[in-house]
C-alpha cells in the first residue's frame, strides 16, 4: 500500500467518523424539532382559541350592558361582530382536538354559548317592550349562561395547557438524553480519531527524521549515508533516492569539486562588485544569492534570507508577482516605468528603487531562476518632487497676474475699442487670446501637480457608465454637427455600475472626445462605447480620423507632447497626461490603439462597484 492510499485511509475512517456524529446529531434535533412542533400543533392553537373566545365573550357581555343601558344600536352591532369572531375561534378549536376530554369541552362551549345567544335575543326583545325587566333577566338568565360559557373555555385553556407543560417535559428529557447520547458518541470518535492521528504522524515522522539526519550528515559532507528504511510506498522510494543521490554527490565531489567551487567562487565575486542590489532567485522564488547591496537595501542578512521565499523577505506583492510570471513564462516582464518601483521606509526616510527582472537560462534554454535588479533612483525622484513643487508654486503665482491682465485686456476691448485703430485692436486680441491660453496652462499644470501628490480631493460614488457618456456626450453635441461628424454611443442597460468620481470621469471623457474631434474630418464618425470585461468597465473613445503614429503612442500620455500633423489645434500637451493620472487615481489603466490614415481608440478602465478593492 502506498502512502496516499495509508492516508487516504486514515483520513477516510476519521471523516467516516465525523459523518457519524454528525448523522447521530442530526438525527436528536429532529426529535426534538418534531416535540417542539407537537406542542405547538396540539396545544398552543387551542390555548389561544380559549383565550380569543373569552375575549369575544367578554366584549359581548360588555355589549349586552349598552343595550341595557339604552344604546340599543351599538350594543347590538358589537354583540354581532363578537359573536362572529367567537364562533371562528370556536371552529378553530373543534379543528384542533388532540387530547382526550377537549371534544367534551368544546361541545359544551357550543352548547352553552348556543343557549347564551337565545337568552340574549330574549333579553334585547324585552328591552325593547319592558326596560325595567331586563336587567332582572340579565341576571337570571344571560349571566349564568355567560359563566357556563366563560368557565368551560377556562377549562379548555387549562386542560391545553396542562399537556403542553407535560409535553415539554418529556421533550427536556429527550433533549438531556440527546446532548449526552451526542457527548458519547462525539467522545469515542475523538477518541478513535487521535488514534488514528497518532499513528499516521508516528508513521510519516520516524522515517522523515532519519532522512533529515541523513540530509544534514549529507550537508556537512557525509556522504557515506544508510537508512534503514524498508517500505515500498513513496517514503521508501524517497529513502533510496536519498541514498543514490549521497553517491553521486560523493562520486561528483572526487571529480570536479575544484572547478566548481572556482566558479562559485567567481560569480559570486562579480555579484559582490556590483554597486546595485542584486537577488537571485529558483524557479520557486527562493533566495539563493543575494549581494552586500542588496542586503544593505533590505536590512537582511545573507544567512537569514538565502533558501527564503522572495516575498518573506521584500513584502512587496507586485514585484513577486512579476518575478513569478518571469519565473513561469521565461521572458523578461514589460513593466511600466512607474509601476517598477519598489520603496523602502526606515524611520522618517524613504528610498526609491527601480527594478529590473531577467531570467536565467541554460544554453539549452532551461529556466534557472530570476535575477532582480534594484537600482537607487531616490535623488531622482526628490529631483522630480522638487520640479513639480516648482511648477506647482509658479503655476499658483501666475494664475493672479494672469487674471489681472485678462479683466485688463477685457476690459480695454469693451470700454477702449472705438478709440483704437484696426491693427491695435488686433494686437489687443491677440493678447486675450493669449492670456487665455496660458491660464488654461497654469490651471492644466495645477491639476497635475495636485493629482501628482495626492492632493486632488476624490468624491467617488456609485455611477453607472450610461450616465457618464451621456453627460460627456452632452456637451459636444452642437459642435459635432457643425464640424457634420456624427458622435454616437455604445452603451448596455445591463452594465454594473463603476466606483468612481463623476466630475473625474466626466472631465477624461469629454478630453478624449475633444481631441478625437480636432483629428477627425468632417464626415467622420466618433463612437463612445462601455463594457465589462472581469472586474472592471472598459471606457472607449473610437475615431475614425488621421491617426497616431507608432512612435507617438509610446509617449502620447507624457506631459507637453503633442502630435505634430501640420495642424493648428493648440492645447498645452497636458490634457492626455492629467487623463492617464486620474484614471490611475480610480485604480484603473489609460491607453491608446491607433494607425495612421485609419482612426484612434483610447480606452481606460474603472473597477466595477464592490468587485475591486479601490485605492482613494
Amino acid at each position: 500500500m502506498n502512502l496516499r492510499a495509508r492516508t487516504l485511509g486514515s483520513f477516510g475512517i476519521t471523516l467516516l467518523l465525523i459523518v457519524v456524529v454528525w448523522i447521530w446529531a442530526i438525527f436528536n434535533l429532529d426529535r426534538l424539532g418534531s416535540a417542539s412542533d407537537a406542542i405547538l400543533r396540539e396545544n398552543y392553537r387551542s390555548i389561544l382559541a380559549a383565550e380569543n373566545m373569552m375575549g369575544a365573550l367578554e366584549r359581548q357581555d360588555s355589549a349586552i350592558l349598552l343595550l341595557m343601558l339604552g344604546y340599543g344600536e351599538e350594543g347590538l352591532e358589537q354583540f354581532q361582530r363578537n359573536e362572529i369572531e367567537f364562533l371562528q375561534w370556536l371552529a378553530r378549536a373543534r379543528d384542533n382536538i388532540t387530547i382526550e376530554g377537549e371534544a367534551e369541552i368544546v361541545g359544551a362551549i357550543e352548547e352553552d354559548y348556543q343557549r347564551f345567544l337565545v337568552n340574549f335575543f330574549r333579553l334585547r326583545d324585552l328591552a325593547i317592550t319592558d326596560s325595567t325587566q331586563a336587567p332582572g333577566y340579565y341576571h337570571e338568565s344571560v349571566l349564568p349562561q355567560f359563566q357556563l360559557v366563560r368557565d368551560s373555555s377556562i377549562a379548555l385553556r387549562e386542560l391545553n395547557r396542562q399537556t403542553m407543560v407535560a409535553a415539554s417535559q418529556r421533550s427536556n428529557q429527550l433533549a438531556q438524553r440527546a446532548v449526552w447520547s451526542t457527548v458519547v458518541v462525539g467522545a469515542a470518535a475523538t477518541l478513535l480519531g487521535l488514534a488514528l492521528s497518532l499513528w499516521l504522524s508516528w508513521y510519516l515522522v520516524s522515517p522523515l527524521r532519519a532522512m533529515a539526519s541523513a540530509a544534514d550528515r549529507i550537508a556537512d559532507g557525509d556522504y557515506d549515508v544508510k537508512l534503514d528504511v524498508h517500505s515500498k510506498d513513496e517514503i521508501g522510494q524517497l529513502a533510496t533516492k536519498l541514498q543514490t543521490m549521497s553517491y553521486k554527490l560523493k562520486t561528483f565531489h572526487r571529480m570536479n569539486v575544484g572547478q566548481v567551487i572556482e566558479e562559485k567562487r567567481r560569480s559570486d565575486a562579480i555579484i559582490r562588485s556590483i554597486r546595485d542590489g542584486i537577488v537571485v532567485v529558483n524557479i520557486d522564488l527562493e533566495i539563493v544569492a543575494i549581494n552586500p547591496e542588496a542586503i544593505r537595501i533590505l536590512h537582511v542578512t545573507a544567512q537569514e534570507v538565502i533558501g527564503q521565499h522572495l516575498y518573506d523577505t521584500v513584502k512587496d506583492q507586485q514585484l513577486c508577482e512579476y518575478v513569478r510570471k518571469a519565473a513561469k513564462r521565461g521572458g523578461i516582464p514589460q513593466l511600466d516605468e512607474k509601476d517598477a518601483l519598489f520603496t523602502v521606509t526606515q524611520g522618517e526616510s524613504t528610498a526609491y528603487y527601480r527594478y529590473a527582472i531577467t531570467p536565467v537560462k541554460t544554453e539549452g534554454g532551461s529556466l534557472l531562476g530570476v535575477v532582480l535588479l534594484l537600482q537607487d533612483i531616490t535623488k531622482l525622484k526628490e529631483l522630480d518632487r522638487l520640479k513639480s513643487d516648482f511648477v506647482a508654486t509658479a503655476s499658483h503665482e501666475l494664475r493672479t497676474p494672469l487674471t489681472s491682465m485678462a479683466m485688463s485686456i477685457d476690459l480695454l476691448l469693451e470700454s477702449a475699442t472705438p478709440k483704437l485703430t484696426e491693427r491695435e485692436q488686433t494686437l489687443l486680441q491677440a493678447a486675450s487670446e493669449d492670456v487665455s491660453r496660458l491660464r488654461a496652462l497654469v490651471n492644466d499644470l495645477l491639476d497635475l501637480s495636485k493629482i501628482e501628490s495626492g492632493r486632488m480631493e476624490m468624491e467617488f460614488d456609485v455611477v453607472t457608465a450610461d450616465f457618464l457618456i451621456n453627460k460627456a456626450l452632452t456637451l459636444f453635441r452642437e459642435q459635432a454637427q457643425q464640424q457634420e461628424i456624427e458622435l454616437s454611443s455604445d452603451v448596455v442597460d445591463t452594465l454594473p455600475p463603476v466606483q468612481a468620481d463623476p466630475n473625474k470621469i466626466v472631465w477624461v471623457l469629454t478630453n478624449l472626445i475633444a481631441n478625437a474631434l480636432r483629428y477627425t474630418n468632417p464626415g467622420g464618425h466618433i463612437r463612445v462605447r462601455a463594457a465589462a470585461v472581469g472586474d472592471y468597465i472598459h471606457f472607449a473613445v473610437e475615431d475614425d480620423g488621421v491617426g497616431i503614429s507608432l512612435a507617438h503612442q509610446s509617449k502620447i500620455f507624457d506631459k507637453f507632447v503633442q502630435v505634430n500633423d501640420n495642424r493648428s489645434v493648440g492645447g498645452s500637451g497636458l490634457g492626455l497626461a492629467i487623463c492617464r493620472e486620474m484614471v490611475k487615481a480610480h485604480n484603473g489603466t489609460i491607453w491608446v490603439d491607433s494607425q495612421p490614415d485609419v482612426g484612434s481608440t483610447f480606452t481606460f478602465t474603472l473597477p466595477i462597484a464592490g468587485g475591486v478593492k479601490r485605492e482613494t
